[in-house]
């Protein structure tokens, strides 16, 4: 396992807020991520919440516009805040936002020039648990996911891909269905390849159609997002849940957008789910 590097630590409603980067098996890069421990008892392990950012985003955006360190320290919650992508100038890249650094949706790519390094799946899921394991006080019995736009697209697929690994899972504006949308069509086209079968692992509608399960969804969104009609279609999920039963309650709010604003004015909702359940 590679060594664990500080960029940054700082003292925060009594816990710490710091940023750490290590050099990643999975990315062939230094990935940096951002960890929130609360203050604790020597010896306590606390339950961890993986927060997963949106398309552009690093492990920045959160946690400087995010507003949840207050609310998760008087909880006990460990907040993690990865990056959304590999980074550096070895690194394939598009020109576009959506595509390539920054816009990684959180795939373990197999189409060039994408596959070497565009393995966020496999460090999201493997990687990065472990190494969370082997340096916080996290236990990671009681693990919650959620995760904003693209991210909250990869909190509910690694979720139903890995049954009983989470006890909660909550999202804000989620793409729900990359299969059934442009931003999806481009990503998964282009980092998976043509062949549309293969997407299904990185689509919630399809995964649950497919036979996955998650106890139950708390969903945020806005309904003046400039995105939801085109990208995020959550109509899709509620006939998804509603055909195998799977309990999502959906928040519409009225006129809220796709901003960080939006997340901070709901983040308080979501963190007090996830502790309910861990």
């Amino acid at each position: 396992m590679s060594a664990l590097k500080t960029v940054s630590e700082n003292k925060a409603f009594g816990g710490v807020q710091g940023v750490y980067s290590h050099a990643s098996a999975e990315t062939k890069t230094e990935m940096t991520f951002a960890v929130f421990v609360p203050e604790h008892e020597d010896g306590a392990r606390l339950p961890v919440l993986w927060y997963l950012s949106g398309l552009t985003c690093t492990h920045a955006n959160v946690m400087d516009k995010g507003e949840y360190r207050r609310l998760a320290s008087e909880l006990g919650l460990i907040i993690i805040c990865p990056d959304t992508s590999p980074r550096g100038d070895a690194v394939p890249d598009d020109d576009a936002y959506d595509m390539g650094q920054g816009a990684g949706f959180y795939v373990d790519a197999t189409a060039e020039p994408w596959a070497a390094n565009f393995r966020m799946r496999s460090y999201i899921e493997r990687e990065l648990p472990a190494l969370v394991a082997n340096e916080f006080p996290a236990d990671m019995k009681r693990q919650g996911i959620f995760g904003h736009s693209m991210g909250g697209h990869g909190a509910l697929t690694i979720a139903l891909r890995n049954p009983g690994r989470f006890k909660s899972v909550s999202a804000f504006a989620p793409i729900v269905s990359p299969i059934n949308c442009p931003w999806g069509h481009k990503a998964l086209g282009g980092y998976l390849g043509a062949d549309q079968s293969t997407w299904r692992d990185y689509d919630t509608c399809a995964l649950i159609d497919d036979g996955a399960r998650i106890s139950d969804i708390l969903i945020d969104q806005g309904t003046a997002d400039q995105f939801l009609e085109e990208q995020l279609k959550p109509n899709l999920l509620v006939a998804a849940c509603e055909r195998v039963a799977i309990p999502l309650t959906l928040n519409m709010r009225e006129g809220y957008d796709h901003s960080y604003f939006t997340i901070s004015t709901f983040m308080d909702d979501h963190l007090r789910w996830h502790a309910e359940r861990l």
